[in-house]
């Protein structure tokens, strides 16, 4: 085991995979030289050369529809969007063409591609680097989501990624890259090296795509979070002294449909929480699955803890931001009901 960093877990999946299967490929904006925004891919062109990680040009579209023909043509690209604010050029891309081309072709074709994206605020990205597009990829039939909240996942999870013979959308939350994140930005970051989650196994390994994580243990009520929201469910749990059991789903598409009942009918409250705005988001889904599933094991209604309805504001981040204290309240709100 090595303590590692996500962004070096990341890094350390794009090397085994590319050991392991020369028809890997890497290349987006800024990956090959520059080693990615974040360094995600550092290293990587001098390690394997500049034909299987390099540079693209400014071009979203360009980038997955480009992913697209070599994953027709059996290569296995991962591909990066430098943010996932920037994916919408792509979307046609990902929706028309890389969900569709096992269904269209009836099977004869697959597209074995990755779209990672760093995603999330909580880096005063302001309005253009902080969204998070999850619901819009749930959505497309075809498309696989993940959604990563520690080192230990991100690099199980994308090696998984890589393997899978379908697309697989790979959201990173950009402010669990070096840390993992409470909610209170007051208080100085606390490093992976100091967090169980941060020790990674060297060499080959992968954590089954569609299965969830229990993050902590508890009876009093269910938590379904995912990405940056896991820690700070935990922290809220703590800090009100309510024995939560905490869900990190870790894929969004498949649902581990079962952890989820499991958990609720244990406890018979459920609290969903999530970065992306209220309206329409994945917290509705999972709602609906809670009300449709564990109706009658329920002692309160499920309540939703989400962004607002706006853009997320450069001025007020962190009254954007589903902190610990408007999660803590809406734990109280359901012990209460």
């Amino acid at each position: 085991m090595t303590a590692m960093t996500m962004i070096e877990a990341i890094r350390d999946a794009h090397v085994i995979a590319m050991e392991r299967d020369d028809n890997v490929v890497v290349f987006g904006q800024d990956v090959g030289y520059f080693g990615g925004v974040f360094r995600c891919t550092q290293g990587l062109q001098d390690r394997f050369g500049d034909h299987r990680c390099f540079d693209s040009p400014i071009s979203e579209a360009g980038i997955v529809g480009a992913a697209v023909g070599m994953a027709a043509y059996g290569l296995r690209p991962c591909v990066e969007i430098q943010f996932a604010d920037y994916m919408y050029p792509a979307y046609d891309q990902i929706v028309s063409e890389a969900a569709r081309l096992r269904h269209r072709s009836a099977g004869d074709f697959t597209a074995p591609l990755v779209v990672r994206m760093p995603t999330g605020g909580g880096i005063f990205g302001g309005q253009t680097h902080s969204q998070s597009p999850e619901a819009l990829f749930t959505h497309v039939a075809g498309l696989k989501t993940v959604v990563v909240s520690n080192p230990y996942d991100a690099k199980g999870l994308l090696i998984a990624a890589i393997e899978d013979d379908d697309p697989v959308i790979f959201l990173e939350p950009k402010r669990v890259y070096n840390g993992p994140f409470d909610g209170h930005h007051e208080r100085p970051i606390v490093p992976w090296s100091q967090h169980p989650l941060g020790e990674v196994p060297e060499g080959h390994y992968s954590i089954e795509i569609g299965r969830a994580r229990i993050h902590r243990e508890g009876s009093d009520l269910t938590v379904l979070a995912y990405g940056t929201l896991v820690h700070v469910a935990q922290a809220a749990a703590e800090e009100q002294g309510i024995d939560a059991e905490i869900i990190d789903l870790r894929t969004l598409v498949p649902l581990d449909v079962d952890a989820i009942v499991a958990s609720v009918e244990k406890t018979g409250r459920c609290l969903v929480v999530h970065e992306a705005t209220l309206t329409s988001g994945y917290g509705a889904e999972l709602s609906a699955i809670v009300q449709e599933r564990c109706l009658f094991h329920l002692e309160a209604p499920t309540l939703r803890v989400c962004g607002w309805d706006t853009p997320y504001p450069h001025a007020h981040e962190w009254s954007y931001f589903p902190g610990p204290d408007r999660v803590g309240h809406a734990m109280q709100k359901l012990m209460a009901t």
